[in-house]
């Protein structure tokens, strides 16, 4: 025991030593052992003890539960009493009603089924005409993606806009009132000239607008890639807008106003507000920028101008209809005054008739009057043959009412 075992540096380890460090950790572990052994057991007993405060409340609730379940039990027999009495009479009165709905019932049934049919008939013209627009919506998409088609080629686009621009002039203005693809004094083609009245120089339009730079502007997420398409763009519309001024204004042949138009309304709106430089050097250069709806405007304006010169060209023949239709109203306000004259001699004539009409109805009426016995009649001179049957009648007439005036 007393023997050296290890040595650690100077100190120097005895078996007797670890021994003892031996049974002073089995009693540190022992110790710990029985405190938790302790601790375990006092949660224990908490929890029994709540398990037994739980059990007794539990208990407590059943029994209350159970006399709840008790007058509930009476109570449901006395519902069921009275229930049972009341089913009773509504199953008279329900077998009752039964009996008068019954008819109701299937002349019902009858008319729901005929509305259930012209329903079902409407539903089906219904689906038709769903099926219909499904279709043109199958064509339609079809359609935008041959536009998308289109417009991702340059050519094509240009024939777009070019295309566009023409509707929308030929929609708006006479035949003759323009031209496409004319040639100028200086061997050039405009897409577009507008004929302008009393001789005046021609309006250009150009459709060519430039819209590789723009498209690369929009789809282009990069920083230095926008600036780079903002600058292109830029540079594009100044060359284009110089070709304009160069190429298309000619003294005393066009306008010295040119119209350059833009195919897309979004275009023109992102022109207007971020590239306001643009438009200032347009209108420096007498350059009109358009778009599709201010071309449809201007174009009407053009053709009230072109009315407005058709009307002064026919201003003197206007003048001579006008004089002519005077002369008519002149000639027809004789005619019905002429006409109101014989319509008063007509009614003159009709009120000397009636007055007429009128005496012999009363002399008629005299006659039936008299008493035939009374009234010697006279022999009367053979009348001529031509004269009326009636003519003997008229001196008898003259001696009964006493010589009263034949006239009228």
């Amino acid at each position: 025991m007393l023997d050296p075992v290890f040595q650690f540096g100077d100190i120097i380890f005895l078996g007797r030593d670890l021994l003892i460090a031996g049974l002073a950790a089995l009693l540190l572990f022992g110790w710990l052992l029985l405190r938790a052994m302790r601790t375990s057991r006092m949660q224990q007993m908490k929890v029994l003890e709540e398990a037994q405060r739980r059990a007794q409340e539990l208990e407590s609730r059943l029994q209350d539960m159970s006399r709840t379940q008790s007058e509930i039990t009476g109570q449901v027999r006395t519902m069921s009493d009275v229930l049972s009495n009341r089913q009773s009479e509504l199953m008279r009165a329900v077998n009752e009603r039964l009996d008068g709905m019954g008819q109701r019932l299937n002349s019902s049934v009858s008319e729901s089924s005929k509305g259930t049919q012209e329903s079902l008939s409407k539903l089906q013209e219904r689906l038709a005409v769903i099926d219909r627009a499904q279709t043109n919506i199958t064509e339609l998409s079809g359609q935008v993606v041959q536009l998308q088609q289109i417009l991702a080629n340059k050519q094509t686009r240009g024939a777009f806009g070019q295309m566009r621009m023409e509707t929308i002039i030929a929609d708006g203005l006479p035949t003759g009132a323009y031209s496409f693809q004319s040639s100028l004094s200086n061997n050039t083609k405009p897409d577009c000239l507008v004929f302008m009245p009393n001789d005046a120089p021609s309006l250009v339009i150009d459709a060519k607008f430039p819209l590789e730079a723009y498209n690369m502007l929009q789809e282009t997420a990069d920083l230095p890639a926008q600036k780079e398409a903002t600058a292109r763009f830029k540079r594009d519309v100044d060359v284009h807008i110089r070709a304009i001024a160069d190429k298309y204004f000619i003294k005393g042949e066009t306008q010295d106003t040119a119209f350059m138009f833009v195919p897309s309304e979004s275009v023109f709106a992102a022109i207007h507000e971020q590239f306001e430089d643009l438009v200032k050097r347009a209108h420096r250069s007498r350059i009109v920028i358009v778009s599709p709806s201010l071309l449809m405007l201007s174009i009407q304006v053009v053709q009230a101008i072109l009315k407005d010169a058709r009307m002064r060209e026919l201003a003197h023949v206007i003048q001579a209809e006008v004089a002519a239709l005077r002369d008519d109203t002149l000639r027809l306000d004789d005619r019905v005054n002429k006409l109101q004259t014989h319509f008063r001699q007509a009614n003159k004539d009709i009120d000397d008739i009636l007055i007429s009409t009128s005496k012999v109805v009363r002399r008629g009426q005299r006659i039936e009057d008299l008493e035939m016995g009374e009234i010697t009649v006279q022999p009367a001179t053979p009348a001529p043959t031509s004269a009326p049957a009636s003519a003997p009648v008229i001196p008898l007439t003259k001696a009964v009412t006493g010589g009263e005036s034949g006239q009228r």
